[in-house]
This record gives structure tokens, C-alpha cells and sequence, in this order.
């Protein structure tokens, strides 16, 4: 209780430092992600410079075998570099959005490997010319003794520890364990601040959502004097996205803010915001994952 005073008479708003808090994990994150991404970049390169673009202009390989192996090596490339950019100006959450609409490449990418490998042996056996190509580009020091076979597989990898990243930040802003985030197949897409609509009338509730590739997650701060658990989430419903259906009550044109229905079979959802671009991307984000059958992820375990 008087600790409690004490926050009162000190002006402190608990739920807003919360936020801060958030704030700063959220930037860590992102930093943790840009070094990594930058390492990732460096090695995709290697990749793209010595091997696609050189073999391309010779000709090497005929354009059915070059696309065979490398695949969209060059699209996810170029992805990639955009989600860096993103993350240097500290968008977060914007760069992962725009980086899930080319979660398709991956897709590709990840069901062609097997027959890339299988090819890239063949044209090893067969193709002198090819093979020597090959041995020289890898002893450049660029490489540091690495093959193509073992920086071919880097974007599935790095997709991964991407994923992973971002399920684990948020598994521990939940309290408890009830809630699994960690789940394979799973990918997370966006997250923030919502005001709930009451069916019956009241009192507009500002929740925190959570978006990924199967559900859609309701939570609220903690009790900001809780002994364990004050800078932690509460979660409160968990919506499975293959059962929904969304729709934007209003927001289609210049006004301000908007209003997205969503559902369920036993719920609806009234969501809404004040912010136009905000309930916008909401919407497509949301959209996207209900319409969404198969998970990158499946592709991957």
C-alpha cells in the first residue's frame, strides 16, 4: 500500500513505464537482429557476387541449371537487405511485416534445396569447366575455407534463428507457461497497442496484441506492483486465425482511425484505433494470416 502511495505522490504513471520497458526490449531486439542480419548479409553475398551474377554473365550454366541451383538466391537477397534497412532506422516491427510478404521465396527456396544439392553434385561431376570455377571462387579469402554447399542452405537457417528470435522475445513478456509461443510451424508477424470495443457498451480497453502465422493473441499488463510478474503480459484469449474472418467497419477512406470486426466462431472481436495507417496495416496483416494455409514453417521442421 505504500509503496503504492509513493507512486502516486510521485506522479508515476505504472502502466506507461511499462510500455517504456517494452520499448527498450523491443529495441534491443531489434539491434541483436541488425548485427546478425548484417553477418547474414555478408555471407549471402558471396554467394550472389561470385557465383550468380559472374555465372550468369559467362554462361556457365545453362539458365535452367543456374536456376535450379541458387533458385531466388538474388529475391531473398534483396529482402534481406530491405528488412537491414528497416532495422537501421528502427522499424522494427514495419521491416518483419514487409519481410513476411516474401515469405513465399522461402517457400520456394526451401522445397527445391534437396533437388539444388542433387543438381549442383551432377554439374560437378560432369561440367570441368563449372567445377573449376567453382574451386577458384571458393579460395578467394572472402570465403575463409567455406564451400557453396555449406552457404546454400543459409537462408533456411537464418530464417530460423530469425523466428525463433522473435517467438522467445515474446514466450518471456507472457507470464507463465500456459501460453505456448514456442510451437514449430509458427511464424510471428507483427504486434501492438488495440483498443477493444465491449459488445454490450463501455469502457474502450487498450489491450496489446500479438500476431503470428496460426493465432492472434489478447493480453494485458500485469498489476504494475505485482512482486513477480509487474513487467509482464496477462494473456487473455488465444484466437486460432483458421476460423476467422476479418472485415474493416470502417477506415476506408481519410479519416481518422478505423474499426475491424473479426469473426470467430463463438466471438467477434471489435478492434479499433485512432491511428489510420496503423488500423490499415492491421488489417492487411491480419487478412494475410487468415488467408494463409500452409506455414512457411511446416516447410521447415
Amino acid at each position: 500500500m505504500r509503496d503504492s502511495c509513493l507512486l502516486f505522490m510521485a506522479g508515476a504513471n505504472p502502466v506507461e513505464e511499462q510500455r517504456a520497458r517494452w520499448e527498450r526490449k523491443r529495441s534491443r531486439t531489434a539491434k541483436e537482429l541488425l548485427e546478425t542480419e548484417h553477418k547474414y548479409l555478408e555471407q549471402l553475398d558471396l554467394v550472389v557476387t561470385f557465383f550468380v551474377t559472374i555465372l550468369k554473365a559467362k554462361g556457365t550454366l545453362k539458365p535452367a541449371v543456374l536456376e535450379t541451383i541458387f533458385g531466388p538466391l538474388e529475391s531473398i537477397y534483396s529482402a534481406s537487405h530491405v528488412l537491414s534497412l528497416h532495422l537501421e532506422r528502427g522499424n522494427l516491427g514495419p521491416g518483419l511485416e514487409n519481410f513476411c510478404q516474401n515469405l513465399e521465396l522461402y517457400g520456394h527456396y526451401a522445397e527445391n534445396l534437396e533437388q539444388a544439392n542433387k543438381t549442383l553434385r551432377e554439374q560437378l561431376r560432369k561440367n570441368k569447366s563449372f567445377r573449376r570455377f567453382k574451386k577458384l571462387q571458393e579460395t578467394r579469402p572472402q570465403f575463409q575455407g567455406r564451400k557453396l554447399e555449406d552457404l546454400l542452405p543459409l537462408p533456411l537457417q537464418r530464417l530460423h534463428q530469425e523466428n525463433s528470435l522473435q517467438l522467445l522475445r515474446v514466450q518471456k513478456l507472457l507470464k507463465g507457461q500456459k501460453t505456448q509461443i514456442l510451437t514449430p510451424g509458427r511464424w510471428y508477424i507483427r504486434e501492438g497497442w488495440l483498443l477493444v470495443v465491449p459488445s454490450k457498451g463501455g469502457e474502450l480497453k487498450r489491450r496489446m496484441f500479438f500476431l503470428f502465422s496460426d493465432i492472434f493473441i489478447a493480453t494485458k499488463p500485469c498489476h504494475p506492483l505485482h512482486p513477480l510478474n509487474s513487467k509482464k503480459l496477462a494473456c487473455q484469449a488465444v484466437y486460432p486465425l483458421h476460423q476467422c474472418l476479418v472485415d474493416k467497419v470502417f477506415g476506408h477512406t481519410q479519416s481518422q482511425g478505423g474499426l475491424l470486426s473479426l469473426s470467430f466462431p463463438h466471438k467477434t472481436l471489435l478492434l479499433m484505433s485512432s491511428d489510420q495507417q496503423d488500423i490499415n496495416e492491421w488489417y492487411q496483416s491480419l487478412t494475410a494470416a487468415s488467408h494463409r494455409k500452409v506455414s512457411l514453417l511446416n516447410y521447415l521442421k
